[in-house]
């Protein structure tokens, strides 16, 4: 069975480009990891996760922690961390609505890129969580396609720096400014509220300023 609905075969047809479909579902795309997966996973400290909920309105999101914190688990499954975020749950909420998911991992400084399908799942008491510092879960993907892209698109960026805020076991991780600011610090769950109330409060243009001169 093809992984083409109608509607890809209708503009594949239009764009004469069916053969080139078939050519890549056929020898590109494959459900299992191979070691080219592995290691380009293994590399990589972030990746773009697509959800939808329940309804089909989709969400997009860029997921990060340190080289190797997507795991693969077995040669169909892999997990990730659910790190703080800003408390709306949007992918994760997607998640259990809709365990369809779609993730990009992109190579900025080498250009390259792979996709993966999968049903994803979480769970607080999941076994990798004494791995990741600072979680609040885990994320379990069931794969069902995988596939390399095509990166001759991709722009090249050189790394300037890793993000401080990447939790890592035995140091602490800095507080977020943006829960600083004045309409926040209220709203925030108590475990934030307290320091963010021993903080100065900032204003919302003092953290865009943060952000244009970081």
């Amino acid at each position: 069975m093809s992984i083409y609905h109608d509607r890809q075969r209708a503009l594949q047809d239009a764009f004469d480009t069916r053969r080139l479909a078939d050519v890549i579902e056929s020898n590109n795309l494959h459900v299992t990891f191979n070691p080219l997966d592995e290691a380009f996973i293994a590399s990589k400290d972030f990746f773009f996760l697509a959800t939808a909920d329940a309804s089909g309105k989709p969400s997009c999101s860029f997921k990060a922690g340190p080289a190797g914190f997507v795991r693969i688990v077995d040669e169909r499954t892999l997990a990730f961390p659910c790190y703080d975020g800003n408390g709306m749950y949007l992918s994760m909420g997607n998640v259990l609505a809709n365990p369809k998911i779609g993730m990009l991992f992109v190579d900025f400084e080498k250009p390259n890129r792979l996709r993966i399908s999968g049903e994803a799942s979480i769970a607080e008491s999941d076994p990798l969580l004494a791995h990741y510092p600072e979680a609040q879960f885990v994320v379990r993907v069931a794969v069902t396609e995988i596939f390399l892209n095509c990166p001759r698109y991709i722009p090249k960026f050189k790394r300037v720096a890793d993000s401080p805020f990447v939790p890592v076991a035995g140091k602490e991780t800095p507080f977020p400014n943006w829960k600083q600011i004045d309409f926040v610090r209220e709203t925030l769950p108590a475990r934030d509220r307290q320091i963010a109330l021993q903080m100065p409060a900032i204003d919302i243009m003092d953290y865009i300023r943060s952000i244009e001169e970081s």
